[in-house]
């Protein structure tokens, strides 16, 4: 009897694996092939590359920028569900939220002291 609930989940995933690995075999037939030097070459933001990859030094910025991004991204999706029961949270919720705030508000003030949002090159 509980066997008989998953049929639909397993026969769906059964057709989606099928159906996936048919789309990157037709894929892989038609799809042309033609590499050249110019097409291998990385390439980064219109930036011509210089000297070999695996040696060379690289600026982490851009992922820096992103994971800001990410921390402060993630304070709005705590904000919402907040202000939407603050009535029934009441001081405490309230007190702890500007807590929250003071901590984020703290590390965005020490990261701009620290120019990780500075785009210099």
């Amino acid at each position: 009897m509980v066997l008989s609930d998953y049929l639909p989940v397993l026969l769906m995933t059964g057709f989606v694996s099928l159906l996936a690995l048919l789309i990157l075999t037709v894929s892989s037939l038609i799809r042309p092939h033609n590499p050249y030097p110019a097409k291998n070459q990385p390439y980064e933001c219109g930036v011509k590359p210089i000297g070999d990859a695996a040696i060379g030094q690289f600026k982490v910025h851009y992922f820096v920028i992103g994971i800001l991004f990410i921390i402060f991204d993630v304070e709005t999706l705590f904000l919402f569900p907040w202000a939407v029961v603050l009535k029934s949270i009441g001081l405490f919720g309230y007190i702890e939220m500007m807590v929250f705030l003071f901590v984020l508000l703290v590390g965005f003030v020490y990261a701009w002291a620290k120019g990780a949002l500075e785009w210099e090159s």
